[in-house]
C-alpha cells in the first residue's frame, strides 16, 4: 500500500524532512529554515506528519493540521532505538519513519493552546517553587556557617531572617547582610 508520510526533526533554525512513499525507503530529503517550513507543507497533498513529541512540537502539529495534515507525535523515548547511525537531524528524521511502523508505539496527543497554556503554568510554578526552596535552603546553609539554625520551612526561614536583618547584635557579618536581604524570596526589603 502507498501512503506517504513525512517525517520532520525539529530544531531552532533549520528543520530536517524525510519523506517515504514506501515503508523503509526515504524518497525525498528536505532542510527548511523556519520561514519555508509551512509552506511546504501547505503546497503538499494531505498526509501523515510525524513529529517526535518535544518543546515546539505541538505548536507545529497544530499549524500542520491546520494545513489538512494528519500530525503523530511519538515519544521521544521510544524514536530513539530507531536512530541506527550517529545521533544527526537526518538520522532522526528517518528514525522516525522506522519508529512509526512499530505498532506498540502511541503518539502522544496533540496539545490544544489551552492545555499546553495551563502546562506551562505549572512548569512556571514548578520552577519558581524549586528557585524560593533552594533560595531558602542557602540561607539556612550559610546561617549555620555563623552559628545560627534555621528549622525547615519558609515559614520558620523569612521571619528568623527578617529579625535577623533587623537584629544588628545577632553576630550577622554586615558584609553579608546586603546578600542575605536580597536572598529573602516574596518579602519587602529592609534597604
Amino acid at each position: 500500500m502507498k501512503h506517504t508520510m513525512i517525517a520532520v526533526d525539529l530544531a531552532k533554525s533549520v528543520f530536517e524532512i524525510a519523506v517515504s512513499r514506501h515503508p523503509g525507503q526515504v524518497a525525498e530529503r528536505h532542510r527548511l529554515s523556519r520561514e519555508a517550513f509551512l509552506p511546504f507543507f501547505a503546497d503538499r497533498q494531505p498526509t501523515t506528519v510525524l513529529m517526535e513529541a518535544c518543546g515546539s512540537s505541538h505548536h507545529w502539529a497544530r499549524q500542520i493540521q491546520a494545513l489538512g495534515h494528519r500530525v503523530l507525535l511519538l515519544p521521544p523515548q521510544h524514536t530513539r532505538p530507531y536512530v541506527t547511525r550517529n545521533k544527526t537531524d537526518r538520522s532522526d528524521a528517518k528514525g522516525l519513519l522506522e519508529a512509526q511502523r512499530n505498532e506498540q508505539i502511541q503518539p502522544v496527543p496533540v496539545k490544544s493552546i489551552d492545555q499546553q497554556a495551563l502546562s506551562a503554568l505549572h512548569r512556571l510554578r514548578s520552577a519558581w517553587l524549586a528557585a524560593r526552596t533552594g533560595r531558602l535552603n542557602t540561607v539556612r546553609g550559610l546561617l549555620r556557617e555563623f552559628g545560627i539554625a534555621i528549622p525547615l520551612g519558609a515559614k520558620r526561614v523569612v521571619p528568623t531572617l527578617q529579625a535577623l536583618l533587623e537584629d544588628g547584635d545577632c553576630g550577622l557579618p554586615d558584609s553579608v547582610r546586603p546578600a542575605l536581604d536580597e536572598a529573602r524570596p516574596n518579602q519587602t526589603r529592609t534597604h
